[in-house]
């Protein structure tokens, strides 16, 4: 017999999964055909499910209609799915003439309430095929999935073995469905759209005609798009199989569908309407929260996960789903696992998605409090057990000193992009707070007394329990990119005991789907070329490192070069990224400091006023005050807003270009940010985070662009491979290696068994009474080793300094992810905490300041790659664990100031041209630094300065005659070429003074 490769055979077979899941087969023909066509509901059904569970409430609405009540009843439900939307009805039911009407029952969170338990087996879920929806037309739907009567799941069904794909059934949703009939109005009947075929499902919630927005609902296949190999059955069978199997279906509709409502904004901020959007969640979103819940379900608390989900991944719906989920979880004896769920997030606009999704899936206020006053403020919602808590990091460090009594209570938190700043002492500070017995220990001196512990050392033991992993928290961590100690510590261990996340949505995976767009496609970069003279006839020995590190500091912030690449960055983006994105695209430049920052927002506005530029005006971000001489710049004044607006003002068509300065360059989401300029070393996960600001989609985006003055592209590609796939950890920490970095402290004879004793001592004493007078013993215990560090040599000091920091911070990374017990070592740890604070700071040099002993002499900027940065599809990338060796400390030479730049010459230098020369800058900077020079530009008109400057400006070339021979002789024999170059250096040098 010849195999069935029809559309109709692949309907056959998905109808009968579904049958056998829990659907009953359901045909609409005669009135059930006609009735629907006219409502977009089974009648029929609605109100036999109405029947076998509200029977009462029905009679109440036959007495009070009359016969014709059903009628009546109908034309209330229709009104109200117009009015209220599907999802509000399918939650609330709908009222009328005194009596609330339920569409749907959920499987309770509980087994307590028999009555809700049975209503929810009464839940009537049909399979129809081929269905006729409307007497305009003959157009029939390849499967509806219809509940209590309602047609919730539309599904159009292709089979490649014909000729067509999930490609037609899109097209088919898209262009052969009015989104003007009933059945397809936005959230009045169909909840979600699926285009089908034996490998691929795409999914959208909305039909707007060309308009239409599909997504990828696929499990993704060997860290990329698209769906695994089944054994003997079809890539997508978990849509009909898992997905749409009853107790699934109602799941989603009653504790993931929410409407998103957005504000659309003029240029002046102002909303011009609001957008609504039926969030469905998409497959990794689904899989990752429920997968969580259960193993959660099973293990219970104290247990850490790790969610790896790439950028535009949706990790804002995902932490509010599981927020939602994990304050409903009940155990087996129907309590409830935890008593408040705290997410951790910088993310404004989590707060008020949170609440809002929350409220619609809850249908009651007051169960997510957002923390945005004082510590105080969360630890009330603590002791009170808010259900959802929403608060930053940075208030962790103050709840010690705020929450008290808390007994025996339970909590999940999610931490939002989980990264080390979130793995350190504030964490710790966390899991204190809401580990079972801390406060009391810490705050509350008679309950310390009743337990009268015998030792110090016992203390300590509780103290490091406490610190490390607790039975009573539970961590979920969200990140893209994992560093090694994120991995380690919330890291789920494999089967072959090295820990990987818990699940992954990876990089790739979201390039391949459209969810965001590849930053690496298009790439190019520059390459600084640069050569320095030195300008006077000493050769001082200075510091190499130093004196390394303040030349290319010179280099990079010298007017030249600033101007340059301003001058390479405006024009590129005028001529080839304004028009990106229907001409709204913007652009990015990352600058290497708050100096660069300000100096580069200055030349920006200089060029641009210069070129009368009117279509581009820039903004810029760094933190508080930058001194540049005597001048003091601030974000908002130079801005000339408060630095609160930014983001919306940025949003806005009046802004084109934002500058940073170690801001924006990690969880700042603006759609309209097409091109990067990148002046900054990156690598690694700054590299990955900053360039990632590039990739969210919108409208008209089609592509990015980065420009780079300074990393090389073999640099970049190394940043990005680890998390463009699967992440893990090619082996864990070894406790062990702390024995190690003791073994280095203890040679340095620093301190003593007798003194890291008595510090403890008063640790533990002084914290308990919280002693003042404590503070004056521990000074002069940690001062005997503070006395004898000055005696060492400046090498052993780098090395002791570097061994020690290097322990505590080892000893506080393996507290939190191994239960690890050893006395000695958390003396040792508590000791050096303080001693490292007090050890003075020493300076091996007096700062090297070049400016007034080099000058640039020659700059050029040029193209050096320009292409895609093709990342490689290896399956993953195992990350080296976190270096906890403390390394010998690097002893800084003493070298001559002509050879350290003859070494940076050769490294940076090339083949100049005469253009390439900064003859002129070096004559402004040398007559600007002449004190007659000042005087004479202070106090002079600018025709008088010049005057008297025309006939000295020759001796200053003069002086610079030797190192720039052809240059000069230029000046001295043309005489056109001299008469432009004295009223250009007067102009320069008057103005330069006279601006300070």
């Amino acid at each position: 017999m010849a195999v069935d490769t029809s559309e109709k055979g692949f309907e056959t077979n998905i109808e009968a999964a579904l049958i056998r899941n829990g659907y009953k087969k359901r045909v609409l023909e005669g009135e059930a055909s006609v009735l629907f066509k006219q409502y977009a509901i089974d009648v029929e059904e609605l109100f036999a499910f109405l029947e076998d569970t509200q029977a009462k409430s029905l009679r109440a609405l036959e007495k009070s209609y009359g016969p014709n009540y059903k009628e009546q009843v109908l034309k209330r439900i229709v009104d109200q799915l117009r009015k209220q939307g599907l999802v509000e009805c399918l939650r609330k039911g709908i009222k009328d003439r005194g009596v609330t009407l339920k569409f749907a029952y959920n499987k309770p969170a509980t087994t307590m309430n028999q009555l809700t338990n049975e209503w929810y087996s009464k839940n009537r879920f049909n399979v129809a095929r081929q269905v006729y929806y409307s007497d305009k037309h003959n157009n029939s739907l390849d499967m509806v999935l219809f509940l209590n009567g309602l047609p919730l799941v539309v599904m159009e069904l292709k089979n490649p073995l014909t000729g067509q794909t999930v490609e037609h059934a899109m097209k088919q949703l898209k262009f052969d469905r009015d989104p003007k009939e009933q059945l397809f109005k936005f959230n009045e009947r169909v909840v979600v759209y699926f285009a089908v075929d034996p490998d691929e499902v795409f999914m959208t919630t909305e039909l707007k005609k060309g308009k239409t927005y599909f997504l990828p609902f696929n499990k993704g296949n060997q860290g990329g798009k698209g769906n695994p190999l089944v054994y003997e059955n079809y890539r997508t069978h978990y849509l009909w199989e898992e997905i749409l199997a009853p107790d699934s279906l109602l799941d989603i509709l009653f504790r993931f569908v929410f409407i998103k409502k957005d504000d659309i904004l003029d240029s002046n901020g102002e909303t011009i309407e609001e957008r609504k959007m039926l969030i469905f969640p998409r497959f990794h979103q689904l899989d990752a929260v429920r997968k969580l819940e259960e193993d959660v379900k099973e293990r219970l608390v104290g247990h850490n996960y790790l969610i790896q989900h790439s950028a535009g991944s949706g990790k804002t719906n995902s932490i509010s789903w599981l927020a939602h989920r994990l304050a409903k979880l009940h155990d087996e004896n129907n309590e409830s696992i935890f008593s408040s769920v705290i997410v951790i997030t910088d993310r404004r606009v989590l707060d008020k998605q949170l609440q809002d999704a929350v409220y619609q899936l809850e249908h009651k206020a007051g169960m997510v409090e957002r923390i945005n006053k004082d510590s105080a403020q969360l630890a009330n919602a603590i002791n009170n057990e808010t259900r959802i808590i929403i608060t930053t990091l940075q208030k962790f460090p103050f709840i010690m000193e705020k929450v008290a009594g808390i007994d025996r209570k339970k909590y999940a938190v999610i931490i939002d992009e989980a990264h080390s700043s979130q793995g350190g002492k504030a964490s710790t500070a966390l899991t204190n707070i809401l580990s079972d017995k801390t406060l009391e220990d810490a705050y509350n001196e008679d309950r310390i007394a009743e337990e009268n512990l015998e030792s110090l050392d016992e203390q300590i033991i509780e103290t490091i329990m406490k610190s490390g992993k607790q039975d009573n928290v539970s961590f979920f961590a969200f990140t893209a990119t994992p560093k090694p100690k994120t991995l380690e510590k919330f890291g789920t261990l494999g089967m072959d005991g090295k820990p990987r996340a818990f699940h992954e949505y990876t990089m790739r995976q979201a390039i391949e789907e459209g969810f965001i767009l590849d930053v690496l496609q298009n790439y190019t970069t520059y390459k600084t070329f640069w050569k320095i003279a030195k300008t006077i006839e000493d050769d001082p020995e200075v510091s190499r490192k130093q004196a390394t590190k303040k030349l290319a500091q010179y280099v990079s912030l010298h007017p030249h070069s600033i101007a340059q690449k301003t001058e390479i960055i405006i024009e590129h983006y005028r001529n080839f990224v304004k028009r990106k994105i229907g001409g709204r695209a913007k652009a990015m430049v990352v600058t290497a400091s708050r100096l660069h920052a300000v100096r580069y927002k200055i030349a920006f506005d200089k060029y641009i006023d210069e070129k009368g530029y009117d279509d581009l005006k820039t903004v810029v971000a760094f933190s508080g005050t930058v001194k540049d001489g005597k001048i003091s710049y601030t974000e908002p004044d130079m801005n000339k807003f408060s630095e609160k607006e930014l983001p919306e003002k940025f949003n806005s068509d009046e802004y084109k270009v934002l500058l940073v300065a170690e801001k924006y360059q990690t969880g700042f989401d603006e759609p309209l940010l097409h091109t990067m300029y990148v002046d900054k070393p990156l690598s690694g996960i700054k590299a990955v985070q900053t360039l990632s600001r590039l990739n969210r989609t919108c409208p008209g985006k089609e592509d990015t662009f980065v420009l780079d003055f300074v990393n090389d592209p073999e640099d970049i590609k190394a940043s990005f491979q680890p998390y463009y796939e699967s992440t893990s950890l090619s082996e864990v920490t070894d406790p062990n290696i702390l024995y190690d970095l003791q073994g280095e402290l203890e040679p340095f004879q620093i301190f003593t068994e007798e003194e890291v004793q008595k510090v403890n001592e008063i640790e533990i004493n002084g914290g308990v009474k919280k002693s003042t007078s404590a503070q004056t013993v521990l000074n002069a215990e940690i001062d005997k080793g503070v006395e004898r560090y000055k005696n060492l040599s400046i090498e052993e000091k780098e090395a002791f300094k570097a061994a020690a920091t290097k322990f505590t911070r080892t000893y506080g990374f393996i507290l939190q992810i191994a239960t690890f017990i050893d006395v000695d070592l958390h003396k040792l740890y508590i000791y050096l905490n303080y001693l490292l604070r007090k050890l003075p700071r020493d300076k091996n040099d007096k700062d090297v300041y070049l400016a007034d002993d080099v000058a640039l002499e020659y700059y050029r900027n040029q193209k050096v790659f320009e292409g895609s940065i093709e990342l490689e599809k290896t399956g993953g990338v195992e990350l080296d664990p976190q270096r906890h060796g403390a390394g010998g400390a690097v002893e800084d030479e003493k070298t001559k100031l002509s050879s350290i730049l003859e070494k940076l010459n050769e490294r940076f230098g090339t083949e100049f041209t005469e253009e390439d020369l900064l003859f002129d800058e070096q004559v402004v900077s040398t007559m600007t630094k002449s004190e007659d020079v000042q005087v004479r530009a202070k106090n002079n008109s600018y025709d008088n300065f010049r005057l008297a400057m025309k006939e000295r400006i020759i001796d200053f070339v003069i002086d610079r005659m030797e190192a720039n021979e052809k240059y000069t002789h230029k000046i001295l024999g043309d005489q056109e070429f001299q008469s432009y170059f004295i009223d250009k250096i007067i102009a320069e040098v008057y103005a330069e003074i006279n601006a300070g």
